[in-house]
């Protein structure tokens, strides 16, 4: 089968397609029939040596696919056929023909949704989900501050946030992002380029200030979210575009307001935990992405490259010009 591969850490250029073996299923696996995989800021760490898969995961990138079903391993349950479309999360290896996938990591793909929709789904909207529900707590009424607004999490958690009940704010750089963000539900946005986004977070909030922060950025950003964040509130850090760095009175900003501070990833947490996202993810949130449903969710998708164009994929998403997913196309 051809997969996305590389040589040696490096840029985009590093990048080529090669034929390597096909995946045979474990126990408790399904093999998918990748139709498509959508990039994610994983995969360009990954592939400047600063993000290695999780012990035992495949080395090839891609932690998100759509497809279907082509085998089932040993001990399977029975509720996946053969020839059944999926999407499904994944440690990594979803750039290639095809991947083994543990079947508790499967969903089905909503009525009404394309394939390269459906690929755009897994990472980014499981990580929203997570990062509102199970780690920030979102209550309705909520003000959850999303920052990078206009990525495949940021457009998934302003959709979630919406559809609990939340008011979400996002942080975003440029007229066009901010207003995508608008359609899909933002009550406001900020664009850091232009403003002091923590300055406007309180005068929206008429100085209450947020209850939920969800920040993919860090350092360059933590006395601006320690600032808005509100008395008792939740910052969850997810994400250090900003650098790790920190220098300063965090802690005593964080103090003074009994604010939390909680760091959380989803790629390297354990297959029980995952097995419980995914399952709770179908059951709650993947019903509304079905094109009956009034408050229908609907994946943001920017472009779509042949995986042959893996290199201008990549080029493109460091571009930071991307408003939603990025998804590639595997040949079938």
């Amino acid at each position: 089968m051809l997969a996305v591969h590389f040589d040696q850490p490096g840029g985009p250029e590093n990048l080529y397609l090669k034929e390597v073996p096909k995946p045979i299923p474990g126990e408790g696996e399904v093999l998918l029939k990748v139709a498509a995989s959508a990039l994610n800021r994983a995969d360009i760490l990954q592939r400047q040596g600063q993000y290695a898969p999780p012990p035992g995961a495949s080395h090839i990138l891609g932690v998100e696919a759509s497809g279907h079903v082509a085998e089932l391993g040993p001990g399977c349950q029975g509720h996946w056929k053969i020839g059944d479309p999926a999407m499904a999360l994944l440690p990594g290896g979803g750039q290639a023909q095809y991947v083994t996938v543990p079947e508790g990591f499967l969903m089905p793909i909503p009525a009404g949704l394309t394939l390269p929709q459906a690929a755009a789904i897994p990472e980014a909207w499981l990580t929203a989900f997570q990062l509102l529900h199970l780690v920030g707590n979102v209550q309705a009424g909520d003000y959850v501050l999303i920052h990078a607004g206009a990525s495949g999490v940021g457009t998934a958690a302003i959709q979630l946030a919406r559809i609990a009940g939340a008011i979400p704010l996002v942080t975003i750089g440029s007229q066009d992002k901010l207003e995508m963000a608008k359609k899909l539900g933002a009550a406001v946005g900020f664009n850091y380029k232009e403003e002091d986004f923590s300055e406007a977070t309180m005068k929206f909030t008429k100085g209450a200030g947020v209850n939920l922060i969800l920040d993919c950025i860090g350092g360059s950003y933590w006395e601006k979210n320690a600032n808005c964040l509100a008395v008792d509130g939740r910052w969850v850090l997810y994400g250090l575009m900003g650098g790790p760095d920190v220098s300063g009175p965090l802690f005593s900003k964080l103090l003074f307001k009994r604010g939390s501070l909680i760091s959380s990833l989803l790629r390297s947490r354990d297959k029980k935990y995952k097995q419980m996202l995914v399952k709770a993810f179908t059951e709650q949130i993947v019903p509304h992405f079905s094109t009956k449903d009034p408050q229908r969710l609907m994946p943001v998708l920017d472009r779509i490259y042949p995986v042959a164009e893996i290199q201008e994929a990549h080029k493109y998403m460091e571009s930071n010009k991307h408003m939603g997913k990025i998804v590639l196309e595997l040949p079938q």
